[in-house]
């Protein structure tokens, strides 16, 4: 597929949109998926353009992350992409009701959580719902968190782009 566009034909009342990294096409997927009002993006993690991963983790003998101090840069990084995806359909982090972040360390996640989540949503206090669950593996041996988003349109904001 490789197009980083919304898709102009809904299928069965969904739009899609895409980012154009490779993973979308090779595991089958699109990053982010509008019905009515609601958006749904799906995992979102730390890569740039061209799918690279940014301030990705050491990794030990095993292949396992090393140490766990690139976390913040990968929260901002990924908080960064869901932004794009969300203003493929008009909205913006103010539309999202509910985020779900995946970590391999809870506690490396929870002392860069707050301070990030606040810039990225610009206020003291997200107003969202918000997960933050531990988990023995993500997508990519490097990679430290992955972030979920659901966000809702008024029916003023919920044409596309």
């Amino acid at each position: 597929m490789q197009s980083n566009d919304v898709n102009a034909a809904a299928v069965n009342g969904k739009e899609a949109a895409y980012l154009g990294v490779p993973w979308e096409d090779a595991y089958g997927y699109a990053q982010a998926i509008k019905v009515g009002d609601t958006i749904h993006v799906a995992g979102q993690l730390s890569h740039d353009e061209k799918g690279n991963l940014i301030a990705p983790a050491s990794l030990d003998e095993s292949g396992k992350p090393a140490e766990f101090s690139m976390m913040e840069q990968q929260m901002r990084a990924t908080y960064a992409n869901a932004v794009k995806l969300l203003a493929r359909f008009g909205a913006t982090l103010d539309n999202v009701v509910e985020e779900t972040l995946y970590v391999l360390d809870v506690d490396a996640a929870f002392a860069a959580a707050g301070k990030v989540r606040k810039e990225s949503y610009g206020t003291a206090r997200p107003q969202c719902a918000s997960n933050l669950i531990g988990v023995t593996r993500l997508a990519f041996p490097e990679q430290l968190i992955e972030i979920t988003f659901k966000a809702m349109l008024s029916g003023a904001e919920a044409k596309p782009r």
